[in-house]
Formats: structure tokens, C-alpha cells, sequence
């Protein structure tokens, strides 16, 4: 079965890529630039990265809730908690590269349990 488009995958799921910008639009409203401007720019990405940028941001918002949650794991995870240069710098990281970062922290954690228990 061959793999369908962004395009139609976008089509499909929100109807056209103006629906999928407006959601992603309330997802990522972060007081960092106008939405209008938000809006024009993401109108002018391609429907693959809107469809990532959409998995994220309801990744973030189900699994943690917030961004500064996000933040937290991912330094807990790192063992850097209470360091606040750490923290000031992940800040400056994105939704998917946190997520990245907490994914393989977590792969980590888990293949050294295996490890112990053998």
C-alpha cells in the first residue's frame, strides 16, 4: 500500500491546510509574534512540516500539559533539575527537539534497567 501525501493526509484530516494553520495557530500562541504574522508564515510551510509542528504541539500539550512542564522533564530526565543555566538553555530549545531529548533519555533509562536486572 503505497503512502499517501501530506497533502492528502492534510486534506483528509482537517479539511485544508487553512484549518490545520488556524488550529496550530491557537496551539502555538506563545505572545512571541503577532498571529497574524504566525499565520501568514505557517500558510507558507510545506503540509509535511505542519503535520509534524501538529504532532508536537498535541504531544506537548497531552503528555505535559505546558511547555515549562516539557522543560522540567527533560532537565529531570538529564539529571540537571536544579541547574538553572541548563534550564535557561533548554528554554531556548524547541517543542521537538525537547521531546527528542526526553524520548532518548527515556530509551537510556530504560535499556540501563534492563541492564541491571541481567
Amino acid at each position: 500500500m503505497p503512502q499517501k501525501s501530506p497533502l492528502s493526509i492534510v486534506n483528509e484530516t482537517f479539511g485544508a491546510k487553512d484549518k490545520l494553520v488556524d488550529k496550530l495557530v491557537a496551539m502555538l500562541d506563545r505572545d512571541e509574534e503577532p498571529k497574524d504574522e504566525l499565520r501568514k508564515r505557517l500558510l507558507a510551510a510545506g503540509n509535511s512540516k505542519l503535520l509534524k509542528l501538529h504532532r508536537v504541539a498535541t504531544t506537548v500539550k497531552e503528555k505535559f500539559g505546558s511547555r515549562d512542564k516539557l522543560v522540567a522533564q527533560a532537565a529531570a530526565l538529564l539529571g540537571k533539575g536544579k541547574d538553572k543555566n541548563f534550564l535557561a538553555r533548554l528554554e531556548r530549545q524547541s517543542d521537538a527537539c525537547l521531546l527528542d531529548m526526553i524520548l532518548a533519555a527515556e530509551r537510556r533509562a530504560k535499556k540501563n534497567a534492563s541492564k541491571a536486572k541481567a
